[in-house]
């Protein structure tokens, strides 16, 4: 029959159980202490020295192929909304989509972004070419110059 004290010790032993280490020179095991995580200054806990900056050009830069696509189908599509008095503006918006979809891929295959970066500047893209003015080649054009720059540097 166990005690109260042994059943609070063993619920204890339960609670947290010790975690042990070997040490090389002798056979005996010993309970290691964990240590609280060690804050750098950030509040994410990634250290200055663990996050990479990609550059100006990766992080704004848009594949040449993207910007040319974007500024013609911006045009494409306001042209269209110009002439017809707005009633394209429906028509607009899958084109927008789609090109949203279409700058993600080639953001991913051919230029090298990860997924979210590629996601943030196709929407950007897609929502300025939605929008019923030609706002797409303001953000375009110098995404295109920054891609051609970074391209550039690669080689």
């Amino acid at each position: 029959m166990l005690t109260k004290l042994h059943r609070e010790a063993n619920q204890q032993t339960l609670d947290r159980p010790p975690i042990f280490q070997t040490m090389h020179d002798e056979r005996t095991i010993h309970p290691m202490q964990l240590s609280p995580p060690v804050s750098c200054g950030r509040r994410d806990g990634i250290s200055p020295r663990m996050a990479v900056s990609k550059g100006l050009a990766q992080s704004f830069g848009l594949d040449i192929r993207a910007a040319i696509l974007t500024v013609l189908v911006d045009l494409l599509v306001f042209g269209g909304d110009a002439v017809s008095f707005g009633v394209l503006i429906p028509l607009g918006i899958v084109v927008a989509a789609i090109l949203t979809f279409i700058v993600y891929r080639i953001q991913i295959k051919w230029y090298g972004d990860d997924h979210d970066s590629a996601l943030i500047k196709a929407m950007i893209v897609g929502l300025l070419t939605a929008i019923p003015a030609p706002l797409a080649p303001v953000v375009a054009i110098p995404g295109g110059i920054l891609g051609i720059a970074n391209a550039l540097r690669r080689k």
